[in-house]
């Protein structure tokens, strides 16, 4: 099995009109902080707000034109690859299964419910779906499509590489997150073809690392969940093994935090959303900027679905590492009007009152005292030490908690 340039051009020409030649353009923002130009691919503008509709289009577009139409098709995925395999089946007229995992945040279960699919929630993991998706398939005479094992699903996603370096020629490096490798695959196949000479980097979260082990051997322990859940893969492809091997220069690791801070620095910098799988490489470009200085960076945001309560959470935890969200402490005499001089001095301040617990009880200070803990927004972390010096200026101990 292998993947060919010429198996990527035929799959451009089945997915012309069909899907979006999303922009690739240079984010010149971005390009300030991390010292390199960065160049965003946006993918997460597709119908399916991800990638992953190109493979399947591909697939099922070749299923049809070999002339053995298939009684239907049967899929596993957390969630983007079940949309675009739901999306483009019902556009065809072929009926759909999905399995996902329960733990899929339910707005993709709820969209790929949406476009016609039978939805099978089992199993924890992608790979507990996978193998009741193989048990279906073969019980119901169904085709299976794989997310990322594949030659015609990697051709697919593969055009996102000749797209990117038509539209920006002068890329010299492609930072790609990996969950099963089906998209770096496609790329690299692209990229190796068209401009052998670009650096090739490949980005998997620190909780799955099972590419990352599977290529450099290393025993990195696997997690049980991530904010990127896309690329929560425990069993990589051998297909994409082996091609990963052969065009791609390297594999790292990021952690949350770090595709926590990309996501909020591509919502507030470029005004886009992406989950987390589509911050993984923006998140490895800021984690060591070093490596980057100087290139041109072609980035993929490959999926813009994301739980709205988890991006809260996000964006909240993006608040308080930022210093725009603070937590402070206010020791202080329980007196009539005490708290209204503590919260007259923050706003003097200009700092805004978002909580405040006042607390007798569950405190160590003597019993005359109070403690008062405010939750407040700010403008960044001077202005939080600002705040506190107010406070301190005005006879109280305060502590930034």
């Amino acid at each position: 099995m292998t993947v060919a340039y010429a198996d990527i051009e035929a799959a451009a020409l089945r997915l012309a009109g069909q899907v979006l030649d999303t922009p690739c353009v240079e984010s010149k923002t971005l390009s300030q902080i991390a010292g390199c130009q960065v160049f965003l691919k946006f993918e997460n503008l597709q119908f399916t707000a991800s990638f992953k509709e190109r493979g399947a289009l591909n697939k099922l577009s070749a299923l049809l034109a070999s002339g053995v139409a298939p009684k239907g098709v049967i899929a596993a995925s957390a969630g983007n690859h079940a949309q675009g395999v739901a999306h483009h089946a019902q556009r065809l007229g072929l009926r759909a299964v999905i399995v996902m995992p329960v733990t899929t945040p339910m707005v993709k279960v709820e969209r790929t419910r949406g476009f016609g699919a039978e939805v099978v929630l089992h199993g924890e993991t992608f790979d507990e779906a996978r193998e009741r998706a193989l048990q279906l398939a073969e019980s119901e005479g169904l085709t299976f499509i794989h997310p990322f094992d594949d030659e015609l699903v990697i051709a697919g996603q593969g055009t996102i590489g000749v797209e990117m370096l038509r539209a920006q020629p002068g890329i010299d490096t492609l930072v790609i997150a990996v969950g099963g490798g089906g998209l770096i695959s496609g790329i690299a196949t692209a990229a190796r073809a068209l401009k052998p000479g670009v650096e090739i980097i490949g980005v998997q979260t620190s909780r799955f690392p099972a590419m990352v082990n599977a290529v450099k051997g290393t025993h990195h322990a696997q997690g049980s969940s991530t904010i990127a859940e896309g690329i929560a893969v425990g069993v990589p492809g051998l297909l994409t093994q082996q091609i990963i091997r052969d065009t791609v220069d390297d594999l790292v690791l990021v952690d949350e935090g770090d595709i926590e801070q990309a996501i909020v620095m591509l919502l507030e910098i470029e005004k886009t959303l992406v989950e987390g799988a589509g911050a993984a490489g923006l998140a490895a470009l800021l984690k060591e900027p070093q490596r980057y200085a100087g290139r041109k960076v072609g980035l993929v945001l490959c999926g813009g679905n994301i739980d709205p309560l988890l991006l809260a959470a996000i964006l909240e935890r993006g608040m308080v590492r930022a210093g725009r969200l603070a937590r402070i402490r206010v020791n202080a005499r329980d007196t009539p009007g005490v708290l209204a001089r503590i919260t007259a001095i923050v706003a003097e301040a200009g700092a805004n009152i978002d909580e405040v617990h006042h607390q007798r009880a569950f405190s160590t200070l003597s019993a005359q005292n109070v403690e008062v803990e405010l939750v407040l927004q700010t403008r960044n972390r001077e202005h939080v030490r600002e705040v506190v010096a107010c406070l301190g200026r005005a006879g109280f101990e305060a502590l930034i908690s």
